[in-house]
């Protein structure tokens, strides 16, 4: 996704949880000046700030970059009775995916 792409989506988040810049500031702990200039688009957001964003929108990662662990995940998995490599890497990536966002 691209930046103005995730700026959109965090700021469709923002107003959607009824929160200003401030209160934005005030939940994730991103000074003010950095997180105005995230919003804007004039520096991009580092992963432990897109985390602490999401958390405090009530959102996903996933939600605000456009991206699933699917596609940061690379797996290598070898079936011993049988199954199909394409279920077997359906399941790894829901077990991946699900214990990211109870990590979050």
């Amino acid at each position: 996704m691209a930046k103005a792409q995730m700026v959109a989506a965090i700021e469709s988040a923002r107003q959607a949880a009824n929160l200003s810049q401030r209160a934005l500031h005030d939940r994730t702990g991103i000074s003010q000046p950095t997180l105005s200039r995230i919003l804007s688009g004039g520096r991009p957001a580092k992963t432990t700030e897109i985390i602490q964003i999401a958390d405090a929108l009530g959102c996903t990662v996933a939600q605000l970059t456009g991206t699933t662990v699917a596609d940061r995940v690379q797996c290598a998995v070898r079936s011993t009775n049988g199954s199909a490599m394409d279920t077997m890497r359906q399941r790894l990536l829901h077990f991946v995916e699900l214990d990211a966002y109870l990590d979050g």
